[in-house]
């Protein structure tokens, strides 16, 4: 289970908003669509969109309710304490479910022309009011997802299909809970997790109330265990009459609406006592009169994504918490000593008689939940909501104008200003490639030795294979396939942040193996997905690969590597496949190195790097390279060839990080390289895969993953732009391959290079090996180091083709 901290909104600017500065986004009117009744029950929708009412004009449309008129109308309540008006549709009961809908279209479309609001903003809570609603041309469309709708009884069938197409349609979704956002963060590219908040101050009433105030809970003797919410199919009814049974000196209070089930169905005992609905101003005095507030859910499909706002609400009234594990109960409050998890009616037991025998201890515990409950409100909630909500708005506008050459001609405005040559006839310095090693040697040169230097690329563009930039739909993709940048090296983060800021992430990858997305590299939940076992441990996962594998001596090959480690079924899914289209060959033919790079691990650690520092440029790989060029020292030459440049300029010195057997006119024979070709395509929806790479091993797929930029960006877009990657034989070289035949043939390159004073080879084409991208940061960085000391002391210039040890300890 992965780590968060309770309720923090860490992600967001979390400062109570300004309403004057909200009031400024675009929109007057909202339109909440709700399957709750206003003044039912006072939840999640009320706190929101009375925060909401105080800054806008807010309708909360409610569920339809059938009548005898033969005509459809809409009731308005307004509602002065909080400024919202509900709306309460009334359909003729006899009509159909098309009929239904196309009333409540026609009723809806009258509000709006009625109020004067051509774009309000929607906001759903529930999916089965979108298919009236999807005409509306909105501000924008929030979907706040607080529970999983579909699992809780009754559910209408066409929920999960409305579900789909609102997700589809909304500019961005809230989720109730950390359970429910990761079941769902893979449908929407702009999808945040708000938990339940509180009213700290009017919860806190219970600390100081009389415990006997209220006159019918007052008369019940005590210990008083209490439950305050919806009765329904969500409480384990089972757990409530072993426990009055267990105890009959305890009393068991129980305030709230009977939804769902009947009263018949609810368990009886002269200990327990259902005292119906309470006002929300209410529930603190009865609050006041428990020793310990209970939670007995149920464990089903109904709770297993709830995150119940009873929690810190019973903990900001000063009292201890017994709850059944759901899951982010336990995860942001079970490790704290006011809340116990009980899986078991005898631990349940167990725990309050445990709360009740520690009341002196009690103010210490208390103290503990306070530290937690001062890092949530629903005031916090709203602002950072509200926030998200404007920037949809503006990302909204901002598509609905969007044209291709509008966006270019922007974005040459904002980037930095990178002179184009003007052909002076002499550099200190030549740089072929304007890519990693290319661009920071350029850097270098020019901003801390002063000199001269011009960069030139056969490519129209700077950035080499990690080029971004907008396709037509105004999507950032990678042209050249996905980059991802990590790194041990503090020293290499320092050097780039002073061109770039970056925005958090870490890779994950997902395989589609036997109709499944298994994580890669494998862990221990690709074992336990893969064969159906529950490992539930590092030791265990250990044992299960010792028995599949089969050792091998002296391990020399790809296929030896893998085999030895995981046995010959996980090589024949995950790698042999895979590694025959990347490479064209057979990993019994590639040197160890290849497959050595992908770990296997027994945790469920399912991060596709585990480097101290994983992160994207914030504006992409392209502004960060034109920020490094941007110097008046360096001057830019795209779209030409070396040799064509050759005969214009002359230099001091070349760097360069093409191939080096086309430098030497391939005079031993081509070099080998892997290429790559891309099929980019934009799709008219939000999410296409849960993961921005998902990779296909098996051999009669003719491509090895599809990449969905978006994950990588962050960008928040309607639409979401892919690429299917092919491996090739012809094309840009991409990739050395690594067998010991064509390093021979390398070294004979490498003696070449190491008899031209005047020029350096760097980066992988340059020394033929493979490199990440931070490692070629760090070999252009220790080359130029190097080449400034032999500056200083005024030595022979004396070109050396780097090696990977070299290139390692920068």
């Amino acid at each position: 289970m992965n780590a968060y901290v309770p309720f923090s909104l860490t992600h967001l600017d979390t400062t109570i908003s300004n309403p004057q500065q909200d009031a400024a986004v675009n929109f007057d009117t909202v339109v909440c669509f709700s399957h709750l009744r206003w003044d039912f029950v006072l939840q999640r929708p009320q706190h929101l969109m009375q925060r909401m009412a105080k800054q806008r004009r807010v309708f909360f449309f409610e569920e339809y309710i059938p009548c005898d008129h033969p005509l459809p109308y809409l009731e308005h309540h307004h509602f002065p304490d909080s400024g919202v008006t509900a709306l309460r549709p009334r359909l003729p009961h006899w009509w159909s479910a098309e009929e239904r809908n196309e009333g409540l279209k026609n009723l809806l479309d009258v509000l709006l022309m009625t109020i004067r609001e051509p774009k309000p903003l929607l906001w759903f809570y529930t999916p089965m009011m979108f298919g009236f609603s999807r005409h509306i041309d909105a501000a924008a469309i929030v979907y706040d997802c607080m529970d999983e709708l579909s699992s809780f009884k009754l559910a209408p069938p066409e929920l999960r299909a409305l579900e789909r197409d609102l997700v589809a349609k909304a500019d961005v979704v809230f989720t109730g809970g950390y359970s429910l956002y990761e079941a769902k963060r893979h449908l929407h590219d702009n999808i945040h997790p708000f938990p339940s908040a509180v009213d700290l101050d009017h919860f806190a009433q219970a600390r100081t109330g009389d415990p006997d105030a209220c006159a019918d809970q007052g008369q019940i003797k005590g210990p008083r265990l209490g439950f305050y919410g919806v009765v329904d199919e969500r409480l384990n009814l089972d757990l409530l009459r072993q426990v009055a049974a267990a105890r009959p000196d305890w009393s068991l209070v129980v305030v709230g609406p009977v939804v769902k089930i009947g009263h018949d169905d609810l368990p009886k005992a002269p200990n327990i006592h259902y005292l119906g609905p309470k006002k929300y101003a209410e529930l603190p005095v009865y609050l006041a009169g428990w020793d310990v507030a209970m939670m007995p859910f149920a464990i089903n499909e109904a709770t297993r994504f709830i995150s119940p706002t009873k929690t810190p609400e019973y903990l900001a009234g000063g009292r201890p918490v017994v709850s059944t594990p759901i899951v982010d109960v336990v995860r942001h409050y079970g490790e704290i000593r006011a809340v116990a998890i009980a899986d078991t009616a005898e631990a349940f037991i167990s725990s309050c008689e445990q709360f009740l025998q520690a009341r002196q201890e009690w103010p210490d515990i208390q103290k503990e939940a306070d530290q937690l409950l001062e890092t949530i409100s629903w005031d916090r909630t709203f602002s950072a909501m509200v926030r998200l909500i404007g920037d949809s708005v503006v990302n909204r506008t901002a598509q609905s104008r969007y044209k291709p050459t509008d966006v270019l001609a922007d974005r040459r405005i904002a980037k930095p200003t990178v002179r184009p040559s003007n052909r002076r006839r002499h550099y200190d310095v030549l740089v072929v490639g304007a890519g990693f090693a290319g661009s920071v040697l350029a850097e270098r040169m020019a901003a801390d030795s002063g000199k001269r230097v011009v960069v030139v690329d056969r490519r129209p563009h700077v950035a080499g294979n990690a080029f971004d930039h907008q396709d037509a739909a105004g999507v950032m993709v990678h042209k050249y396939g996905p980059h991802i940048f990590h790194t041990n090296s503090q020293n290499i983060v320092d050097y780039l942040s002073r061109f770039t800021q970056w925005r958090p992430y870490e890779h994950r990858v997902l395989a589609s193996v036997e109709n499944k997305l298994l994580p890669i590299p494998i862990n221990r939940t690709t074992l336990n997905g893969l064969y159906g076992l529950s490992l539930q441990n590092e030791d265990e996962a250990a044992a299960f690969l010792a028995t599949r594998a089969e050792p091998v001596e002296n391990k020399r090959t790809s296929e030896d590597v893998v085999v030895s480690t995981v046995g010959r079924h996980l090589y024949e899914t995950f790698f042999r496949g895979y590694t025959r289209k990347q490479w064209g060959l057979d990993p019994s033919e590639l040197d160890k190195s290849v497959t050595s790079r992908i770990p296997t691990r027994t945790n469920t650690d399912d991060r596709y790097f585990l480097d101290s520092f994983q992160a994207m440029p914030l504006h992409g790989y392209t502004r960060m390279f034109e920020n490094m060029l941007d110097h008046d020292n360096i001057d830019l030459q795209l779209g030409v060839s070396f040799q064509d440049v050759r005969k214009e300029v002359s230099a001091d010195h070349v760097v360069f990080t093409g191939p080096v057997d086309e430098y030497f006119d391939y005079r031993f024979g081509k070099l080998p390289y892997r290429s790559l070709a891309f099929q980019h395509e934009t799709l008219d929806q939000r999410r296409f895969q849960p993961v921005a790479v998902v990779n296909y091993p098996l051999q009669d797929v003719p491509y090895t993953r599809i990449t969905e930029y978006k994950h990588l960006t962050g960008q928040v877009h309607a639409k979401t732009s892919i690429s299917y990657e092919f491996p090739c034989a012809d094309g840009d070289p991409y990739y050395p391959i690594p067998r010991a035949e064509n390093q021979a043939v390398y070294r004979r390159y490498a003696t070449l290079a190491e008899g031209l004073p005047d020029v350096t080879f760097v980066g992988r084409l340059g020394t033929y090996q493979y490199y990440n991208m931070d490692q070629v940061v760090g070999q252009a960085l220790a080359t130029y180091k190097r080449l400034a000391a032999r500056d200083e002391v005024h030595l022979p210039t004396r070109a050396t083709a780097l090696t990977p040890a070299l290139a390692n300890s920068a």
